[in-house]
């Protein structure tokens, strides 16, 4: 797409550290990446405990706080291991220590859709060391999913990464990080449209709005599971919707971004929970 040169477009400036450390081989400091993480984690802890006052999942602290810290190990081990596996699996194969490396050698590093395996293999686990129902159990996790993935794209757009593909649209925003070269003409880098806060709108405030809405209109007695159906057909749609407007990380899978294709599993997953809901009506 050619950008008219008159065009002017905001230029992403933004520190990705909250605050920045004296330099030292441990830690460079804390990123709004870590925030973003940690409020999504105390969304869910206020959430949880919400519900249990009201009734619709009866966990007391310890339980709550065990649930958390299986969730909070699934997302970690399972957003690595998934970014490694759908994204990078040849590289990691050559290079086996990029598997515990969180920076992915660089800005990125983490899969949403291996988190959402590593949750549902934690709910699972937790929903059987609790003697809860699982499909009750995970009607109450996918409305905590939401926040996470809201502050997650906010901060995926403060660290510059996950840009959009080239546009001329008024909003579009130019990522100095997207061009390879160093040195390169501001003037000349194209502008690109802020997927990540596409991201932010559809799969975090407008899930969250959906998953809140519906996780309260019914009893949770009914049909158990169909909310977590709806969660997982609900975000596959989404992302491939919005990956219309994402530049490819990874090579195409049958014409399509490695997130259009793996969401595809997504709604199957979710088909499959509306299934057994129904028959566990």
């Amino acid at each position: 797409m050619e950008i008219s040169p008159l065009a002017v477009f905001w230029v992403h400036n933004i520190d990705p550290f909250v605050i920045k450390f004296p330099p030292n081989p441990i830690i460079e400091g804390i990123r709004w990446y870590g925030i973003a993480y940690l409020l999504g984690f105390v969304v869910a802890a206020c959430l949880l405990n919400f519900y249990h006052k009201k009734g619709r999942l009866s966990l007391n602290s310890d339980q709550q706080i065990t649930l958390l810290t299986s969730l909070f190990i699934g997302v970690l081990v399972g957003g690595r291991l998934g970014y490694v596996l759908f994204y990078d699996l040849q590289n990691a194969l050559q290079h086996p220590g990029l598997l515990i490396n969180f920076h992915g050698g660089g800005i990125r590093g983490m899969s949403s859709h291996g988190g959402f395996i590593g949750v549902i293999l934690a709910a699972l686990w937790f929903s059987k060391r609790a003697r809860i129902a699982p499909l009750q159990l995970g009607d109450a996790l996918v409305t905590l999913a939401p926040p996470g993935l809201l502050f997650g794209r906010i901060a995926n757009f403060i660290n510059g990464e996950l840009w959009g593909r080239i546009t001329d649209v008024p909003w579009a925003v130019i990522f100095p990080q997207s061009c390879p070269y160093l040195n390169y003409p501001q003037e000349l880098i194209p502008a690109r449209h802020p997927s990540q806060l596409y991201e932010a709108a559809l799969e975090g405030l407008l899930l969250l709005i959906f998953t809140q809405w519906r996780f309260w209109k019914k009893p949770k007695s009914q049909t158990p599971g169909r909310l977590c159906g709806e969660f997982f057909i609900a975000y596959g749609l989404v992302r491939i919707f919005v990956e219309c407007f994402r530049e490819p990380d990874a090579p195409l899978i049958a014409a399509l971004t490695r997130g259009q294709f793996y969401s595809i599993f997504i709604i199957l997953t979710g088909i499959f929970f509306i299934f057994i809901s129904r028959e566990k009506r």
